[in-house]
This record gives C-alpha cells, sequence and structure tokens, in this order.
C-alpha cells in the first residue's frame, strides 16, 4: 500500500473500518435530505449514475481485467451489492425511521458469516462467532435506548426491504473473497458499476423530475445526493473491496455494527446529549469487532 499503509497490519485494517463506517454511518442522513425532494427510486438512481461517472476513469484502465471468468461474478456483485441495495435502503426509508434501518442494516455479518460457512466452508472460531453476538446486541441496544428517537414509527413491514439488502450485501462480499480475490479492489469496484450505471441512466430518462424541481429546495437536496455519491458510494466501495481483500468476511462485514455509533454523533453535533447507557453500548460493539478480527 502507499503513503505507508500496510492493510496487513491490523491497526490500519481498523483505520480503514471506522472511516467506512462513518462515511455510511452518514449516508443515511443523506437520502433522507434528498428524499425531501426526489423520489426513492430518483434518489437510489441518482446516486449509481454519479458513482458510475466517477469510476469511468478507473474503468478505463482495468477494463482489461474483465474476461469470461469474472464478468458474471462482477455483474452479480454489481447489482446484488450496489445497484438493488440502493434502490431497497431507498424505498424502506419512505416508511421506517433511519434509526431502525441502521439496527436492520446490522444483519449483514451475520448472513456474511452463515453463507460464508455453509457455501465456502469458511473457518470460524468461537471467539469471532462470540464477537458477531456480542456485536449485534451492542448495535441493537445503542438504537433500543436512544430516547430521542421512535424506531417503531411507520410502517416496518418495510423492514424486510432492508433485510433483504443485507442479505445481498453479505452474497456480495462473499463472492468478493472467494471469487474475485486474483483483482484488486479498486477494479472490482470499477468494473462492477461498469454494468449499473446505463440501467441506472436509463430510468433517469424516463423519470418526471417536475415534482422534484418544484420543492424549494431541490438543488440543496441534489447537492446531497452528490454528496451521498461521492463518499458513500464511489470512495466507500472501494475502500471496502479492499478491506476484503485484507481481512475477512464477518470483520469487514462488522463495519455495520460501528454505523450506529456515527448516527450518535451525528446527533452530538445536532446538539442532542449522549448518554451513558449509549456509551456502554458503543463500547460493547467495539469489543464485539475486536473479537471478530482476533486470530
Amino acid at each position: 500500500m502507499n503513503m505507508g499503509i500496510d492493510l496487513n497490519k491490523r491497526i490500519w485494517q481498523w483505520i480503514m473500518l471506522i472511516t467506512l463506517a462513518f462515511m455510511w454511518g452518514s449516508s443515511f442522513i443523506l437520502m433522507k435530505r434528498g428524499l425531501e425532494s426526489y423520489t426513492n427510486n430518483q434518489v437510489a438512481a441518482l446516486r449509481m449514475l454519479i458513482a458510475s461517472i466517477l469510476f469511468i476513469p478507473f474503468i478505463i484502465r482495468q477494463i482489461k481485467f474483465l474476461s469470461k471468468n469474472n464478468i458474471i461474478y462482477l455483474i452479480i456483485i454489481g447489482f446484488i451489492g450496489n445497484f438493488f441495495p440502493a434502490f431497497l435502503y431507498t424505498k424502506a426509508q419512505t416508511e421506517i425511521s433511519s434509526a431502525l434501518a441502521g439496527m436492520l442494516n446490522s444483519l449483514v455479518p451475520i448472513f456474511a458469516l452463515i453463507i460464508g460457512t455453509l457455501v465456502y466452508k469458511d473457518k470460524n472460531n468461537i471467539v469471532n462467532i462470540t464477537g458477531i453476538v456480542i456485536g449485534l446486541i451492542g448495535a441493537i441496544g445503542l438504537v433500543f435506548f436512544n430516547s430521542s428517537i421512535n424506531i417503531f414509527s411507520g410502517n416496518n413491514l418495510y423492514g424486510l426491504l432492508i433485510i433483504l439488502a443485507t442479505i445481498f450485501y453479505a452474497i456480495s462480499i462473499n463472492l468478493i473473497k472467494h471469487k474475485v480475490n486474483n483483482l484488486s479492489g479498486t477494479t472490482v469496484a470499477a468494473l462492477s458499476f461498469l454494468f449499473i450505471g446505463p440501467f441506472a441512466g436509463i430510468y433517469l430518462i424516463f423519470s418526471d423530475f417536475s415534482a422534484a424541481l418544484s420543492s424549494p429546495d431541490y438543488i440543496d437536496n441534489f447537492i446531497y445526493i452528490v454528496i451521498l455519491a461521492i463518499f458513500s458510494s464511489f470512495i466507500a466501495v472501494i475502500l471496502f473491496n479492499i478491506l476484503i481483500k485484507y481481512t475477512s468476511t464477518i470483520f469487514s462485514a462488522s463495519v455495520t455494527y460501528i454505523i450506529p455509533v456515527f448516527a450518535i454523533m451525528w446527533g452530538i453535533i445536532d446538539e442532542e446529549t449522549i448518554t451513558l447507557s449509549q456509551m456502554i453500548f458503543i463500547t460493547i460493539i467495539m469489543l464485539g469487532v475486536y473479537l471478530v478480527n482476533k486470530r
């Protein structure tokens, strides 16, 4: 790695994990802002198209690595690891709270472990599995004991969309780890967006933006979507794919446990108070992630 970054060292793995958690932890508020002017499908499609455009220089350089042996896996990774979840999350957030979405998002490591063990025969010791359980308890507790929000507001059946998205993420994580592990994280990210960008563009061409353009803050909310695409899809996907290469699937997936921590941090910035119980559950989450990464 450049600039002295060595992801074989645990400290750099943790730094990247926390960086990813910050980026994805901010995505819920960015999606919420985008939905104030645009439909859920428009927010998702704009996010995917903008990220795909940013990937074009990488696609041009990495297209030589596309082959008949990996094209199917890259297409699957593109759609179930990025495209479909983007639409599922924005649709779900039209009916459920961001907090509940964040809590359900914590199911990713569980599904990643199950798929990795059953399909790819991954070996995980009892300490790693214990870490998953502890991290999940911490993530759930962090949301349940946040008294400033009502996680059960809205139609919670839409939470099933988040659960489906977490299964998609878990499948994608295992494919990256086991099927295209000969490609760099940047290559996997760029070539997977090669296939989903055109679909997002076609949808937007035939989309009706009249309602969005009549809203007072459509420019500001479009900027929020651009930020979402840059940090949560473009940069974060590259970093996440790289992290998967250097760590286990369950460690990289445990980023979803830390995401609620940054949701709390955003609350502090917005002049909300942090409670002792929240600090306790944040500590539990960090213990869980530590055990997941313990060799």
